[in-house]
């Protein structure tokens, strides 16, 4: 079911300076480099765009942020639908991993319009974010509220750490 929704390039490039994650990046990239980030749609439901200031920078762990994955759940709207990109560490018994996660947070609470728009939209922007190994649909914060979930959609039992915290 396609909606004729565009995604935007600013949404584009976002993903694509997540996905590659530079060798030789400097202290100040590293910092500027985004850890999670909401996609909304725009006002006219025409376009697929960043959802300003609900993004989480790797320069933001351990200052203002000291549970990123606490401090992306709560960026969630409880009456609204998003999609997000988050950056999970992580760690299995043989190796320690980085993985993005393409969310697709459709609360129970949201109107109805919106639950629908969003998931006609869906494929529209998983089509430009090439190369994601995990999608997770989330109907709402108890689906969320426990990390062990996360690892659950990471690796199962093998997952033995996320964000530096033991499952």
């Amino acid at each position: 079911m396609a909606s004729g929704v565009k995604v935007t390039d600013e949404v584009i490039a976002v993903f694509n300076d997540m996905k590659v994650r530079k060798a030789q990046a400097n202290e100040d990239e590293k910092r500027k480099r985004k850890k999670a980030i909401l996609f909304c749609m725009s006002k006219d439901l025409k376009n697929i765009v960043l959802d300003e200031g609900k993004e989480i920078l790797l320069g933001d762990l351990g200052t203002t942020v000291q549970d990123p994955y606490q401090h992306f759940v709560k960026m969630l709207p409880p009456n609204d639908c998003r999609y997000a990109l988050y950056d999970a560490t992580y760690e299995t018994k043989e190796t320690k991993k980085e993985d993005l996660v393409f969310i697709f947070w459709a609360p129970d609470s949201a109107p109805l319009k919106s639950k629908m728009i969003y998931a006609s939209s869906k494929d529209a922007i998983k089509r430009k974010f090439e190369g994601i190994k995990h999608e997770w649909q989330v109907n709402g914060l108890e689906d969320l509220k426990d990390r062990n979930t996360l690892a659950e959609r990471l690796g199962g039992s093998s997952v033995i750490s996320l964000e530096g915290s033991p499952i």
